[in-house]
């Protein structure tokens, strides 16, 4: 296959929202119907015995949220996809951030019995500074939920962008009978089954079969629709593909990730109204995906991903041509070439070794400590750095004092690894004493080392947790 075909069928989105929104399940259920694994998990893990692959720290699985970007690669019908599960808990902001430049498109999943809530406006916001699609899931509405009418209203009035419903639900929570394609003008029919472990089979509907329709639905239900449909096609915003690309106008989809219902034809509906990846600007201009040049940026370094032994990698987003396994490239910050040794591609922690990969791809390379976020890694002789990825503001301060001077070096080393892996941000004032912000928001446990006070990570990020142990040995 050529390097345009290649490129052409990568699709790369991140999944944004709230906490419990339930953008990890919703993940999971689209690595079912694409057929990378054969039984989903549940981020609580209770009722399916399994938890969800996205969610592989054992913090993750044992509290049911997300603590750390995950990178998720699979096929599905001849598409490439590559998503970036990321926290919504605002503690773990700055990951989310910085994940978020890596995308090329967002999917914002909305809980239907809460609306836009306090973590999605501040995602989404992300989003708009970047002017890439954005997709709206409205989930949970096989629970009692909000009149989507109000939903939608919110969208607007709350996240200032147009919306345009591309199928309407019936019912809600326990009177949920199903969803409305205003396009195809068919009714699929809601039907739980296996705790959303497998594959639902759904039952289509032709909504101009009056009689067979009200008889699955019901009478009330059947006019409530019709009355729906009349106001949707009446005052609700066409569907236009150029806003949608220009991020003013996100497409809605209803359903319920938990059950599987409504993931299968918002997955075909996504992958139909996206693109392939998105040109990027560089300090040279923009750097075109299709340039047969290989370039990269790295978003997100983490360490520790194995237990076996202390492991540091760095996560690429591949921005244009083709990496192949070995390649010499130039580290543009570093000011040399390097060899990009042991290239891998992730289902959350599992890797395995890749040959090749494309723009549109996310790969991690092992990172002897040379590489900081935001670096740019291009084959070409025209060195070209990408624009940085921007620094938000801290959340939580701390100060770290180092007790045996005799150690400062370590110290110092421990540090910078956790600065450059992203954790925190630095200030150095004198030369024995650093005042670290935090970008999380911590508990309130405090953790002394003898006489030094830190505010306790170890429980939330691993990267961080190594840090930390680097520090008790020096203390």
């Amino acid at each position: 296959m050529s390097l345009e075909s290649e490129i052409k069928k990568r699709r790369t989105f991140a999944i944004i929202s709230h906490p419990d929104a339930g953008k990890t399940t919703l993940t999971e259920k689209f690595l079912l119907y694409g057929g990378a694994i054969n039984l989903a998990g549940s981020v609580k893990g209770k009722k399916t015995a399994k938890h969800a692959v996205s969610d592989w720290m054992e913090i993750e699985k044992e509290r049911g949220i997300s603590v750390t970007s995950s990178v998720l690669q699979f096929n599905y019908e001849g598409y490439c996809i590559n998503i970036l599960d990321t926290p919504g808990h605002e503690d773990f902001s700055e990951d989310t951030y910085r994940t978020l430049m890596a995308a090329d498109s967002a999917v914002m999943v909305i809980d239907a019995s809460k609306g836009v809530e306090k973590q999605t406006i501040k995602l989404f916001k992300v989003c708009v500074m970047r002017h890439i699609p954005i997709f709206t899931f409205i989930n949970k509405m096989d629970r009692e939920a909000n009149d989507p009418f109000e939903l939608l209203d919110e969208i607007e009035s709350v996240l200032g962008i147009a919306t345009c419903p591309i199928n309407w639900p019936i019912g809600c929570g326990k009177e949920f009978k199903g969803v409305y394609d205003r396009k195809e003008k068919n009714v699929s029919l809601f039907k739980a089954a296996m705790n959303g472990q497998k594959e639902v089979d759904t039952e289509i509907v032709d909504a101009s079969d009056e009689a067979v329709l009200k008889d699955r639905i019901g009478d009330a239900f059947y006019d409530k629709l019709q009355e729906d449909i009349e106001l949707l096609d009446g005052a609700s915003a066409e569907f236009d593909q150029e806003m949608v690309s220009a991020g003013d106008l996100t497409p809605v989809f209803f359903g319920s990730a938990l059950t599987n219902f409504g993931v299968q034809t918002f997955l075909e509906h996504f992958l139909s109204m996206t693109t392939s990846p998105l040109p990027r600007k560089s300090n040279q201009g923009v750097i075109d995906p299709f340039t047969e040049d290989f370039s990269a940026f790295v978003f997100k370094i983490q360490a520790n991903m194995n237990k076996a032994h202390r492991d540091r990698i760095a996560f690429m987003r591949i921005c244009s041509g083709k990496f192949e396994a070995g390649m010499e490239a130039n580290h543009v910050q570093g000011g040399k070439k390097i060899r990009l040794s042991q290239p891998q591609q992730m289902m959350a922690e599992e890797r395995h070794i890749v040959d090749e990969a494309y723009a549109g791809d996310i790969i991690g390379v092992f990172d002897p400590g040379i590489f900081s976020i935001g670096d740019t890694i291009c084959k070409s002789n025209k060195k070209f750095a990408f624009e940085g990825i921007p620094t938000f503001a801290p959340e939580h301060f701390a100060r770290v004092r180092q007790i045996d001077t005799m150690k400062r070096k370590q110290f110092i080393k421990g540090i910078n690894q956790i600065a450059q892996e992203g954790a925190i941000q630095e200030w150095k004032r004198l030369s024995l004493e650093l005042l670290v912000s935090f970008s999380l928001k911590f508990s309130n446990t405090v953790l002394r080392m003898n006489t030094v006070l830190i505010s306790d990570l170890s429980r939330f990020h691993t990267s961080i947790s190594a840090g930390l142990r680097i520090l008790r040995k020096l203390m």
